[in-house]
């Protein structure tokens, strides 16, 4: 019989037997509690009120509430009529109580009650006995019946446990130690078990699985050989330069573009510890740099500047941790690393052309605009001439425009200086308080136009920091115009300062619309602007933000709740000599 056959019989039989238990122990316990209901309700209740009817009899002729008394018993004991005969002792109750309520003081007529009321309780004191010996041959019966059904579960569970156990791990034992001669290579082992259950399926194909390795045994060297030159023959093709070093930090592999750019031999470098080929390997010396001390953690992939082929390259250095899981086990184990240098000189050329287009384009765009600036003031300058609203119209228009193509040209030269590395930053102790007035007055304006009230809250043991004030009032004005620009009418913005270890904290503060989890870490990003936006600008406020804090030495970041508003936070290094 199979495995699964005799799994399937065996607990389910115990499991019919389990649930013939419970139906046979849930039908008695039914009897039972029927049963005790039957002399609980019935029986019981009419003791009760014949018990009342008879306190009663004794006080008709001096209480005249006893007579109500008697009635509302007899009454509900006219409802509560379950015996053979009881129906005839009640009716002659009622009769002989209502020749009463005419004599009260008629002795006969309540001597005569007493014994109906007498007849009656014998009636049910007499069902109740009765009842009562159902019940205990009902739970007589449970209990024999019940019992028989436990113990033949009980017999049919020591059963399975003696047999099945055995069935199942004596097999499992013998293919276990098999499987462990097989893994040290011992591919003549075979198991033999009888029968023709699962078991001795899984003796045949594990014998047949032995057979086959015992027969590519002398072959998977080669395979093997085949394989690793295969690997290697790939890696020696790649246009990027790769190493791969072992948990030793010994070099396993270098293709022709790693021994191009480092000026190596690969008798050189094969199979040394690459921490010793660094000491005189200055290339090498910082590639492996952060192997051995870890660089800060950036968002940025570091990038390599390296004179190879006659010319500068850039290169994008990337160090993979080989991780496996061998063979039997479960932990991870770590075996080497790879590092992967990507040759992106064509990008950073193609970029470096855009900067500089960018550069010259913003840089030409500032004299025209000028022009246009200067004419608008001859325009409105009523000396010169009167406008009409129209034209006052068109030349507010052409003012907004001018001062929007005014911004957009100051970002992008300060994104080009940003890009090409020429940002100039001048660290000096400076007050806090002129930086924050210029930002406000730079949009009161703003603020006005939409009744927003901006309100200042400064630490007084705040006042001073090491920052370029003109960087850091830019800055500041950027995140005072976004946070006007998003917020609703006669709301209230707010700006706070604080000290935070040997840092000033500044947060500017909205009640707007907030900003979606899913774009808090984007927003910082070049060019990025929020989906479905129509509030107009580059996208490059505040990425050219985050570079200037943090070329000051500080950090940027927001906290927002889609629906409530938005909080942008920047630090800046606190003067320490006048703290």
């Amino acid at each position: 019989m199979k495995i699964k056959a005799k799994l399937t019989f065996g607990v389910g039989l115990l499991f019919i037997l389990i649930v013939a238990l419970a139906v046979i122990s849930g039908w008695y316990v039914n009897q039972l509690k029927r049963d005790t209901n039957n002399i609980l309700v019935a029986n019981y209740n009419t003791l009760l009120y014949s018990r009342n009817m008879l306190l009663a009899l004794e006080d008709i002729s001096k209480d005249a509430a006893a007579i109500d008394t008697f009635q509302n018993n007899l009454t509900l004991q006219m409802g509560n009529v379950t015996e053979i005969g009881e129906i005839e002792r009640t009716n002659l109750i009622v009769k002989h109580f209502n020749s009463l309520k005419n004599k009260p003081d008629d002795a006969q007529l309540s001597s005569s009650i007493r014994k109906d009321i007498t007849e009656l309780m014998r009636l049910n004191m007499d069902a109740i006995s009765r009842k009562s010996n159902i019940a205990d041959e009902t739970a007589r019966r449970a209990i024999l019946i019940i019992s028989f059904t436990g113990a033949l579960c009980f017999l049919i569970a020591v059963i399975l446990l003696i047999n099945l156990p055995s069935n199942i791990a004596n097999p499992i034992r013998e293919l276990t130690e098999s499987i462990k001669e097989i893994a040290s290579q011992n591919y003549s082992k075979r198991v033999n078990f009888g029968g023709h259950n699962e078991f001795g399926d899984l003796a045949r194909s594990f014998n047949t699985m032995a057979e086959k390795l015992e027969e590519y045994s002398d072959s998977k060297l080669e395979k093997i050989l085949k394989g690793k030159k295969r690997i290697e023959t790939l890696i020696d093709n790649m246009h990027d330069p790769v190493i791969g070093i072992d948990e030793n930090k010994k070099v396993l592999f270098a293709n022709d573009e790693a021994l191009n750019i480092s000026g190596l031999r690969k008798e050189d470098f094969i199979g040394k510890a690459v921490q010793d080929i660094a000491v005189t390997n200055d290339l090498i010396r910082d590639i492996i740099k952060d192997i051995f001390l870890p660089a800060p953690k950036s968002n940025k992939a570091e990038q390599l500047k390296i004179y190879a082929d006659g010319k500068e390259s850039y290169f994008e250095k990337e160090v993979i941790d080989i991780n496996i899981v061998p063979t039997g086990e479960t932990d991870i184990k770590f075996i080497g690393q790879v590092i992967l240098l990507r040759n992106i000189t064509p990008f950073k050329e193609l970029d470096l052309a855009k900067t500089n287009f960018m550069g010259t384009v913003s840089h030409e765009f500032k004299t025209p605009i000028s022009s246009i600036q200067m004419g608008v003031q001859l325009l409105e300058n009523e000396k010169v001439g009167l406008l009409n609203s129209e034209q006052k119209d068109l030349i507010n228009g052409i003012k907004d425009d001018t001062d929007r193509l005014l911004k957009i040209t100051g970002e992008l030269l300060n994104i080009t200086q940003v890009e090409s590395g020429s940002i100039q930053i001048n660290l000096l102790p400076s007050e806090i308080k002129p930086i924050i007035e210029y930002a406000v007055n730079a949009n009161k304006s703003a603020a006005d136009n939409k009744n927003i009230q901006i309100a200042i809250e400064m630490d007084e043991d705040a006042s001073t920091a090491v920052t370029d004030s003109e960087k850091s009032a830019w800055v500041l004005t950027n995140l005072i115009s976004n946070a006007i620009r998003y917020s609703y009418e006669n709301s209230k913005i707010s700006i706070k300062t604080e000290r935070e270890n040997n840092q000033v904290r500044f947060s500017v503060s909205d009640t707007g619309q907030g900003i979606q989890s899913q774009y808090l870490k984007k927003i910082f990003e070049r060019y990025f602007r929020i989906p479905g936006t129509k509030k107009e600008g580059t996208g490059l406020g505040l990425s050219i933000s985050k570079e200037f804090i943090e070329a000051q030495g500080g950090e940027i970041w927001v906290e927002s709740e889609y629906g409530a508003g938005s909080a942008f936070y920047f630090t800046l290094n606190m003067d320490n000599k006048a703290v």
